[in-house]
């Protein structure tokens, strides 16, 4: 290895370099033959010295298209569903590709990421932009654990992210959407009427199968969703809850089930529905009642805040809705206006009643 005459080629130079990686131990070898001069030969020596080093730089530390490449490939392995990874994956090319794709993935600074959400991003919401953060923390994890990157520089940054329901319907709203979708023999009563009295989420609802309902008991297991990535699989919580049903829903039920008696399945199979079109259908059904129009996803969210608007308490909520944060639940309590339920009862700081004060008109004082 170094420099040498080129046997086959009398008067020529043959220039080679090698080194074997830190790790791996497999060497990267590079050679440049039909060198015409000694002078020319040591420079051509030198520049592989430094394209050898870059390349065993980019084995350890490989490029960031390629590094998220890897993270969307290793995901199964780090317990990631189909479905999360996916989301990460078009996440990350959405918002860092275009920035950062032919780069080394060590030579990506802190300060980069840091103006990549606040300038870059800045026209995206703040939630958007915790989640790209958390994409981003992610592959940087994966590549530390990898050796790709001695350590992770990924900033930390706050958010000011509100706890604003996007929408939810009022009992009285709710009462004119179930009504009226009975009356006009809407295919997608059903799947309303149990979305609201039961606060399932739309995966929930999807796989839920006649067995796991006990009618005479009034109760419904949740132990399994579904959606179009990950086919079946477990709650979004990864736990089992019971959920009770309500008296005006056992008729609902008891007609499904003789109307499909040859479906495993409670709710009827819509086409719209296994397409993932459920939100639009009933934002269009809403507007034409003159309702808010919400997501599919906000009858959940309904539900929850109807049932706490009723005084139910709060933990009984957050069981069978299969929440496990309280910090979740205190935004419907706040939605359904708990927290503030009757501290004004005592507050009498004055008569409200009492008869107002007559105003006489002074007239000018007279000359003396």
């Amino acid at each position: 290895m170094g420099i040498k005459l080129d046997p086959e080629n009398p008067g020529t130079y043959i220039v080679s370099y090698a080194k074997r990686h830190p790790v791996t131990r497999v060497p990267v070898v590079l050679r440049r033959k039909a060198i015409k001069t000694k002078s020319e030969a040591r420079r051509v020596f030198n520049l592989l010295i430094v394209e050898v080093s870059d390349r065993l730089k980019e084995l350890n530390s490989p490029k960031w298209k390629i590094m998220i490449q890897q993270f969307v490939e290793a995901g199964p392995e780090r317990g990631l569903t189909p479905k999360t990874v996916e989301n990460y994956r078009l996440g990350l090319e959405a918002h860092t590709i275009h920035e950062w794709g032919d780069r080394r993935t060590d030579t990506i600074r802190t300060e980069e990421i840091r103006a990549l959400i606040l300038d870059h991003l800045s026209h995206r919401s703040p939630n958007q932009q915790k989640n790209v953060l958390k994409f981003i923390r992610a592959v940087f994890n994966y590549a530390a654990e990898t050796g790709a990157v001695t350590r992770n520089p990924t900033p930390q940054m706050k958010f000011r992210v509100g706890d604003k329901i996007k929408g939810v319907l009022t009992e009285k709203q709710i009462e004119i959407l179930l009504n009226k979708s009975k009356e006009l023999e809407c295919e997608w009563y059903p799947h309303w009427a149990m979305a609201i009295y039961t606060g399932m989420r739309n995966g929930e609802l999807y796989a839920l199968t006649w067995d796991k309902v006990n009618l005479e008991d009034r109760k419904i297991l949740v132990d399994c969703s579904w959606n179009n990535t990950d086919g079946f699989k477990s709650t979004k919580s990864g736990d089992d809850r019971i959920v009770e049903i309500a008296p005006p829903l056992i008729s609902v039920m008891g007609e499904l089930k003789l109307k499909n008696s040859d479906s495993n399945f409670v709710l009827p199979r819509l086409d719209k529905w296994d397409k993932g079109e459920q939100a639009r259908e009933l934002r269009m059904f809403l507007m034409g009642l003159g309702l808010p129009r919400i997501r599919f996803h906000d009858l959940r969210a309904s539900w929850a805040t109807v049932m706490l608007a009723k005084g139910v308490e709060p933990i009984k909520v957050m069981i069978m809705g299969g929440w496990k944060e309280m910090k979740t639940m205190m935004i419907y309590m706040r939605k359904a206006g708990v927290e503030i339920r009757s501290i004004t009862d005592d507050l009498r700081l004055h008569n409200p009643s009492r008869e107002a004060a007559k105003v006489f008109q002074i007239g000018a004082r007279s000359e003396l």
